[in-house]
């Protein structure tokens, strides 16, 4: 049986962790590889009493065996990711993802790896984006934007579906549309990005596309933590200003000087708008989004996986008044930034 497991640094909460620990167990994980990225005890003590969680403290101590902490959340995220390449293999496969991205395999994951060469190193899966549900939807389903990997029909499904901010957005999307990767535990010498991995000078060696499983990503699952992420994402995440504009339009403006002009506008209020318009389960986008293939649905009960897998984990209080932590892509922290 081919086995995998994924490798993630966070510092979310320990109610988003719990759940994503518990949907890829129910996914066939083998391993779950979780660095803590702040002193996080209630949830190094959750976690660790599980038989198929390695909890790492990636404390002060940590770094300092490893020269200095480093500056930037990528940095620590990739040298995490080599660190568990590093350990004796416990599974064949391991995925690069955060706290906030779920494998969706609609065949078993471990069937899906088997079967590809043995020259593959690695495998690509593709997002799909997490709609803010309305009040009133059916408990436990998920709804997400897609987007179709031809350039130009993805650029005229952005301009039909997501008028008139379109032209701006790849495929409609807010984050990365390059999708992350598996590849094989233990290959000495690899160097893992966030979206690539790299040997002996020759990036994603015998790369192929799981297009049985796509990589559901709750970047903005809901107004509140669209905008609690927000001013990080501006200043030093995937709103930065450095980087270039997603969209294929005629004009089409970076992330970073196209939220900008909308709060020029309008403030917050302008913004809550584009979400609506842009990362809320309507009705009328659900439909258009439909009409082009572009919806996927997924049944994502995360309270009775949770209780399905960590019963003796409680997390009463941590919803409503424990530490509201920002999860690793998204964090505030001045002692990290």
């Amino acid at each position: 049986m081919t086995t995998w497991g994924t490798v993630t640094t966070t510092n979310a909460h320990l109610p988003e962790i719990l759940d994503f620990a518990a949907w890829h167990l129910e996914q066939g994980a083998h391993r779950i590889y979780v660095y803590l990225d702040d002193d996080m005890p209630e949830a190094e003590a959750a976690l660790g009493e599980h038989p198929a969680l390695r909890v790492f403290r990636t404390d002060d101590a940590w770094w300092q065996e490893r020269g200095r902490r480093p500056a930037k959340h990528q940095v620590r995220q990739t040298a995490n990711a080599r660190h568990a390449n590093s350990l004796p293999p416990e599974v064949d496969w391991l995925a690069h993802i955060d706290t906030d991205e779920f494998l969706m395999p609609r065949a078993p994951l471990g069937d899906q790896l088997a079967a590809l060469p043995q020259d593959c190193l690695c495998a690509r899966v593709r997002p799909v984006e997490a709609l803010a549900p309305l009040p009133g939807t059916e408990p436990g389903l998920q709804r997400f934007k897609a987007f179709h990997l031809d350039q130009k029909a993805r650029q005229a499904d952005a301009e039909a579906c997501f008028p008139p901010w379109g032209q701006h957005l790849s495929g409609g999307f807010l984050s990365h549309v390059a999708g992350k990767m598996l590849f094989r535990a233990g290959t000495e010498g690899l160097q893992i990005r966030i979206h690539n991995v790299e040997l002996d000078g020759q990036t994603n060696p015998g790369q192929r596309p799981l297009n049985e499983t796509e990589l559901g990503h709750f970047h903005a699952a809901d107004w509140e933590r669209f905008l609690l992420h927000y001013r990080f994402r501006m200043e030093k995440g995937s709103y930065r200003a450095e980087l270039k504009p997603q969209g294929r339009g005629n004009t089409p403006l970076t992330l970073h000087d196209f939220f900008s002009v909308i709060e020029e506008e309008g403030g917050e209020a302008a913004l809550r708008v584009f979400f609506e318009e842009v990362c809320t389960a309507t009705p009328d986008l659900v439909a258009r989004l439909s009409a082009r293939g572009l919806l996927r649905k997924c049944v994502m009960d995360f309270p009775a996986l949770r209780a399905r897998h960590f019963p003796h984990v409680t997390t009463t209080g941590w919803d409503e008044a424990g530490p509201q932590r920002i999860p690793v892509s998204g964090r505030s922290n001045s002692r990290a930034h």
